[in-house]
């Protein structure tokens, strides 16, 4: 199994879909559990780590070139 590396600030393609139909969440925080942002709504909910990686379809990196704000 291989684990999905993802850092603030990329973009998470799920397995599901949220209520509001979108399927891309934006990552805010990083650590055992995991603080993400519904890119359609603004919904923002804190994930454990463990449940998050399970849903994840893929990984879209951030394009800033790796500089945080």
């Amino acid at each position: 199994m291989i684990i999905p590396k993802f850092n603030k600030g990329d973009t998470l393609i799920m397995k599901k879909k949220h209520p509001c139909g979108s399927f891309s969440f934006e990552v805010l925080r990083t650590g055992s559990d995991i603080r993400i942002k519904c890119k359609g709504c603004g919904h923002d909910m804190t994930v454990p780590r463990i449940k998050l990686e399970k849903n994840i379809k893929k990984v879209e990196p951030n394009d800033d070139g790796g500089i945080e704000n």
